[in-house]
Parts: structure tokens; C-alpha cells; sequence
């Protein structure tokens, strides 16, 4: 009887699979051949790229460097070559000498950067996101630098140099690139503790390192994590992008290996999304969520080494309930933080809401059983503009701690969003304001209003914030995390307009 149940349970799931294909295979079909909006950036394949496979033959963050070297050669001669240039490609990110080329800005933030110390007192890795480049976290990074530690950012494979490099990337190959950047650290400072910085994408891979650090397969053993808007949760949907990119080998079904394609005009940042990339962050991020609720009923007294989380709580992305669920609530009590930034209760009414996520915040703001402590930043009260946070410690259904930030919401802003939380308001490309010269370019907070269409990139991308108002706050309490300090810090020379 078990037998039958068994195979007839395997026989839905390949049913339940081949209906999954067949209907991909229908889109494929009705989206016919291959898409005449590929441009080089998006068909040209990189081959000087480190890979899983080359690991054996790139052994030191010093031959990283050299090969990322022959790749960005690879780059001009392949996708910057056989750009046009002129106004008309004035913001056109592989057009020579535009505004958006990143190889007119020194440094080039797309690269693997180091900042060593004299007598350092640890190290860390930074981790950008997916689509991202090390530019992401480049402020942290010389926060941290000052504050005495060794800092690395990575450039992880597939990224900084042109979206095509997103088609056949694995996680696996980000992962590689992880354990060699964690290597290289603990070669430069010896014992000292080296801690990791992960956002978005970055986060799970921080995390896999940690487990298979725990586990005995890697070292060293981070002494913290950092983790920024993580991914630790995507839509079941993104499970169909691995059947998508495979059809996208087929010919004339190119235009599948992208979930979305658009202008490339960020420097640090690809506007085209590849299936493939879709594909490998739903594939890391079951890996991880799976590893660590073995863990938690394995090794419940050390699933991972200390762990601060920040997170909005409206994110387009990643889940809020997947943070929680699959992560925090797994770890050891008493070890562990997550610092909420609520949407501007002053500006938004609920009844304009979609969804309000503050019945998410009050929920997890009364929970008694929860073994993590909960910050959350908000408004002092509906009718200000300004914020506090309010913190409770792990087990507790009050906050413990009201402190005022001296920080306040900015004018038109409703809330935070995923690819906020890293940059700063005086950002001199994401951030409040111009940086006040006309040529440099500038994608930040933009009022721009007209007919809908008319521009290339859709209004939800304007509509998107992309600098962080209380990044001051977010920098103290990293900062104080990875020197140890697990209580409270009030950021310093916080101004009350949102700037940090």
C-alpha cells in the first residue's frame, strides 16, 4: 500500500513538472524568436570570468584581481567597441565617455576594492547584490576602514561589467569567490575576527559561508553578519525561471533569457534582469533555508555566529515573513537583532495602502515568544515627521528603549524600499540631491512629471526610492555590531532633515 502511495505521489509531482514545462513552452512559443532589442551587453559571452571550476587554477584574491583584469580587457573589446557614441548615447551606459561609463569614474566601483589598515583590528567582507557592484556597500565599507578593520569588496562573479554576464553565472560560482575573498582576509590579519556584510543576494551567501564554516568546510568562522534587505525568501514563481533559461538555449528563443530588459544607463547597476540570474537566487536561497532549519534542530545552541538583520518593512523584492520565519525565529535565542524601518506614518494614510504593514510590526512588536530582539524605526507619532526606535529584547512583549534619532522622514518620501538601505542621502548618485554638478550624473530622488510612456524606463522605477534617510542610524548599529557592542547606539551627527 505505502509502494503505490509512493508512486503515485512521484507520479504528480513529474505530472505536476510537466505541466509546469508545458506552459513555459507555450510562453516560449508564443513569444516567438529571438527579441531585436539584444544588444551586445546583452548577447556577448565574457570567457575571462572565475568560475567554481576555476578555483583550482585562481587560488589567491591576487590572481582575482588579474583575471577580473583580462575581463574588463575582454569587456571594452567585445560590448564598449562596438558601442556608438555621441549625445544621443549621452546617458548610455557602454557608450565611450558618456556620463553613465563607469571607466571615466576613479575608481571604478565595478572592481574588487580593498582597503587595508596598519594593525588591523578584523576584517571584513562585503557582499554585494544581485545586478549590484561592489558600489553598493562602498560607504559602510570606509565607515568600517576607518573604525580600524580590513575591508574587502568583492566583486562576485557575473557583475560589474555588462548583463550578459548574468546568463550562465551560478551561485555556486559566488560562492567559490566568497570562500577565496574570506581566505585572503584571514591570510592579512591572521587570528584576528573577520566579520561579513551581505545585502540582498549578498546575504545568502554570507550565510552559506557561515554553515559551511560551522560544519568544518570553510574558514574561518565569521565572528558576526551583517545582513541588508537579505534575500532570504523570493516568490515561488522564481522556480520557473530555471526551466525558462533552459529553453532560452533553444534557437530563435533568445529573448527567454530575460526576465525584463531595459536601457543600461547605471554605472553600478544592471537595469536588464537575466533568467538565469532569477533562477540561481531561488535555488541559493532554498539551499540556505533549508541548511539552517537542519541546523537549528542539529546544533540549536549555535545555528550562526551573531546576526543583525535591516530590513524594510515594505520591500518589492524579498519577504518580510521569510526573514522571519525562515531565519530569525530558527537561531539561537539572545544572540540575534532585527531593525525594522516602517513606512512614514505622517505622510501615508492606511486607506491609500495596498497593503499596511502595520499589523506585521505591531505583531511582531508584541510577541513574547519571539528569541531575537526587534528594533523598529517610526515615527515619534502620526501627526511628525520625525523618527525613534523603539527596541525590545528577545522574550519580551515591550519595548524595553525609546530613542529619539534626531532624524526625520523627508518631504515626499512615504517609505523605504529594498535598494535603499545602503546609501546614504548625500549619495552623489543615488542619493537626496544633485551633487550640484551638472555633468556627473545623477539618479536619485528625481521629480520628473509628463504623459505616462514617453519615457524609456517605467514610473515605478522613478517612483523608487534609492537612498536610505536613517542611514546614519543603519551605519552606527552596523558599526557597533561588528565591534562587539550588541546594545544601542544613537548615530552621531545625525541632522533632523534625513541628512546622515
Amino acid at each position: 500500500m505505502r509502494r503505490n502511495f509512493l508512486v503515485t505521489k512521484r507520479m504528480d509531482a513529474r505530472l505536476k513538472w510537466g505541466v509546469l514545462a508545458f506552459a513555459v513552452g507555450a510562453l516560449a512559443l508564443l513569444m516567438g524568436c529571438s527579441d531585436p532589442t539584444l544588444k551586445p551587453w546583452h548577447s556577448e559571452e565574457l570567457t575571462a570570468e572565475f568560475t567554481a571550476q576555476r578555483a583550482d587554477e585562481i587560488r589567491t584574491f591576487e590572481d582575482y584581481r588579474q583575471l577580473e583584469d583580462e575581463l574588463f580587457t575582454e569587456l571594452d573589446e567585445k560590448v564598449y567597441a562596438r558601442v556608438e557614441t555621441g549625445p544621443k548615447y549621452a546617458l548610455a551606459r557602454y557608450s565611450p565617455g558618456s556620463a553613465a561609463d563607469p571607466r571615466g569614474r576613479t575608481p571604478d566601483w565595478n572592481r574588487s576594492f580593498e582597503l587595508p589598515v596598519d594593525e588591523a583590528v578584523g576584517g571584513v567582507l562585503l557582499l554585494h547584490g544581485m545586478t549590484d557592484a561592489p558600489y553598493t556597500l562602498r560607504t559602510l565599507g570606509k565607515a568600517l576602514n576607518k573604525r580600524g578593520y580590513w575591508v574587502l569588496g568583492l566583486r562576485l562573479p557575473g557583475h560589474g561589467t555588462a548583463p550578459s554576464g548574468l546568463t550562465a553565472v551560478s551561485w555556486q560560482d559566488m560562492a567559490a569567490a566568497v570562500r577565496l575573498g574570506m581566505g585572503h582576509l584571514a591570510s592579512e590579519i591572521g587570528g584576528k575576527p573577520i566579520h561579513i556584510v551581505g545585502y540582498s543576494t549578498g546575504a545568502p551567501l554570507a550565510l552559506d559561508f557561515a554553515l559551511n564554516a560551522l560544519e568544518g568546510s570553510a574558514s574561518p568562522v565569521p565572528a558576526s553578519l551583517v545582513l541588508i534587505s537579505p534575500a532570504i525568501g523570493v516568490h515561488a514563481t522564481a522556480a520557473l525561471a530555471n526551466w525558462k533559461a533552459r529553453l532560452a538555449a533553444l534557437p530563435g528563443l533568445g529573448r527567454l533569457a530575460w526576465l525584463q530588459i531595459r536601457p543600461e544607463f547605471d554605472p553600478y547597476k544592471y537595469n536588464s534582469f537575466a533568467t538565469n540570474a532569477g533562477g540561481q537566487v531561488h535555488s541559493l536561497t532554498r539551499s540556505v533555508a533549508r541548511r539552517i532549519a537542519v541546523r537549528a534542530q542539529t546544533n540549536p545552541t549555535e545555528v550562526l555566529p551573531p546576526t543583525l538583520v535591516f530590513k524594510s518593512t515594505v520591500d518589492a523584492t524579498v519577504s518580510p515573513d521569510a526573514v522571519i520565519d525562515r531565519l530569525l525565529t530558527l537561531l539561537a535565542p539572545d544572540r540575534h537583532e532585527l531593525v525594522l524601518f516602517d513606512i512614514n506614518r505622517f505622510a501615508v494614510k492606511s486607506s491609500l495602502l495596498i497593503s499596511d504593514p502595520g499589523p506585521l510590526t505591531d505583531r511582531l512588536m508584541a510577541d513574547e515568544t519571539l528569541p531575537f530582539a526587534v528594533t523598529l524605526v517610526t515615527n515619534e507619532n502620526p501627526e511628525s515627521t520625525m523618527v525613534l526606535a523603539r527596541r525590545k529584547p528577545p522574550f519580551s512583549a515591550e519595548a524595553s528603549t525609546t530613542e529619539p534619532l534626531n532624524l526625520a522622514w523627508p518631504a515626499g518620501v512615504i517609505s523605504l524600499s529594498h535598494v535603499a538601505l545602503p546609501f546614504p542621502p548625500d549619495d552623489p548618485l543615488y542619493g537626496q540631491r544633485p551633487p550640484g554638478n551638472e555633468d556627473v550624473l545623477f539618479l536619485g530622488q528625481m521629480a520628473i512629471q509628463g504623459e505616462r510612456g514617453l519615457l524609456q524606463f517605467p514610473s515605478d522605477w522613478l517612483m523608487r526610492l534609492r537612498h536610505n534617510p536613517f542611514y546614519a542610524f543603519l551605519e552606527a548599529r552596523a558599526l557597533a555590531w561588528v565591534d562587539g557592542d550588541r546594545g544601542q547606539t544613537t548615530p552621531s551627527g545625525a541632522d533632523a532633515d534625513g541628512g546622515g
